[in-house]
């Protein structure tokens, strides 16, 4: 069971985070949900944790499951959260993780915290955005973000009005949502229910500045990206490899954007032969 701490930080808000221990474990992964979720601890990652003595901790981006909100957030004030997360928890040193949404703040931590982090994950990750190739081609569903482009209030009303695309996901990933990653799906569902407070002010940190640069991410990244991929096409990755300076780019040709998590406990393994926990 995991144990959920509401953490104050410096600036007055609160953020919730899901610590799976164990506390002694010699090395801690620090997890960056997607988009929407709630932070919670997600099943397949406290098995491959547990199995690998390494502890699981996660926590809720601001206005999902509990965290406060932060309007007008960029990418990089993820790492001043988890920052604050890191000293509450007494981590010393940890690597990252993300999927999807919270591959963008899993490496603003693997950019911006030095030497705390010493390795970074990310699993079907936007990039910035670029003119460096067509950023939205691929994407099934892009009118959230292309409705950011034009401001909150545009954002804000196409989540009132939208539905999701069922099309967005292959048969891999619905395969995957009644199987393994269930609890994903659930947990989706839940931040759904709260709101559509946290995914906006996701998709506008994604369309600006991101508050730092990828290029001068100092430690290992590993990119993850499913080829069927219709959320966050292949290309992001692509680009990402190729501006990251210690990347490494697994590509899953017939994995779309859910059933590539099934990659997470040899992305974990690839963590832990890079841990250099100091």
């Amino acid at each position: 069971m995991a144990d959920v701490r509401d953490i104050p930080l410096t600036d007055g808000r609160t953020v919730r985070a899901h610590d799976g221990g164990p506390p002694d474990a010699p090395l801690t992964l620090l997890w960056h949900h997607g988009s929407p979720q709630t932070g919670a601890l997600l099943d397949p990652l406290v098995a491959a944790t547990a199995q690998r003595d390494v502890r699981l901790v996660s926590y809720a981006r601001p206005s999902y499951g509990g965290s406060s909100p932060n309007p007008g957030r960029d990418v990089a004030s993820a790492a001043r959260d988890v920052e604050q997360i890191a000293e509450a928890l007494g981590i010393d040193r940890f690597a990252v993780m993300g999927a999807s949404g919270g591959g963008p703040h899993a490496l603003a931590c693997a950019g911006l915290l030095g030497e705390r982090v010493w390795g970074a994950v990310c699993l079907a990750s936007p990039a910035p955005l670029t003119d460096d190739f067509d950023w939205f081609a691929g994407m099934i569903s892009p009118g959230g973000l292309r409705s950011a482009l034009r401001g909150r209030e545009a954002r804000a009303h196409h989540a009132q009005t939208a539905a999701f695309d069922t099309d967005s996901f292959t048969a891999a990933d619905w395969a995957a949502l009644r199987g393994d990653w269930t609890s994903l799906a659930a947990d989706a569902g839940r931040a759904g229910a709260e709101g559509p407070a946290g995914l906006v002010d996701d998709d506008l940190a994604f369309i600006s500045p991101w508050g730092f640069v990828v290029d001068e991410i100092g430690v290992p990244v590993l990119l993850v990206h499913g080829g069927e991929d219709r959320v966050v096409p292949a290309t992001h990755s692509d680009w990402l490899a190729a501006h990251c300076p210690r990347s490494e780019l697994w590509s899953r040709p017939a994995d779309g954007h859910v059933s590539v998590l099934d990659a997470c406990p040899a992305a974990i393994d690839w963590l832990i032969a890079r841990a250099d926990p100091g």
